[in-house]
C-alpha cells in the first residue's frame, strides 16, 4: 500500500512540475493560454505573475520529491504530509478564487494521496 501513496505522491509532485513549465515557460504560448483560457494580451501582461506562481508550484514538487526520497521514515512522512497539506489548501483556495476545475486537478489527487498515505 505504501507504494501505491507514494506512487500518488510522485504524481501530484510530476503534476506541479508541469504546472511550472505551464507557468513559468508556456504561459504566453498557444498550450498555456489554451490551458489557462487566456488571451495574449492577458497573458503578456501577467506573464511574471504566471512565472512567479509557476516557481511556488516547483517549490511544491521539490518538497513532495524530497519527502519521497528521505531516509527516515517517520520524518518522510512528515515532509510528504505537509507539502501535501500546502498543495490542498492551494488547490482550495485557486477553486474558490479562479476556477472549480483546480480543485479537481490540483486538490483531489492531494486529498487521495493523502488518505492513502495515512492509512498505511
Amino acid at each position: 500500500m505504501i507504494w501505491i501513496a507514494n506512487g500518488l505522491v510522485a504524481l501530484v509532485g510530476a503534476l506541479h512540475v508541469y504546472f511550472l513549465v505551464l507557468e513559468m515557460f508556456l504561459w504566453t504560448r498557444p498550450l498555456g493560454l489554451k490551458t489557462f483560457r487566456n488571451t495574449p494580451e492577458n497573458a503578456a501582461e501577467s506573464a511574471v505573475l504566471a512565472a512567479n506562481q509557476g516557481l511556488y508550484n516547483g517549490f511544491l514538487a521539490a518538497g513532495l520529491v524530497w519527502g519521497l526520497f528521505h531516509g527516515n521514515p517517520g520524518f518522510a512522512f512528515q515532509i510528504k504530509t505537509f507539502f501535501l497539506l500546502c498543495v490542498i489548501v492551494a488547490g482550495i483556495y485557486g477553486a474558490a478564487t479562479v476556477s472549480r476545475r483546480i480543485l479537481y486537478v490540483q486538490a483531489a489527487p492531494a486529498v487521495l494521496a493523502m488518505i492513502l498515505l495515512w492509512l498505511v
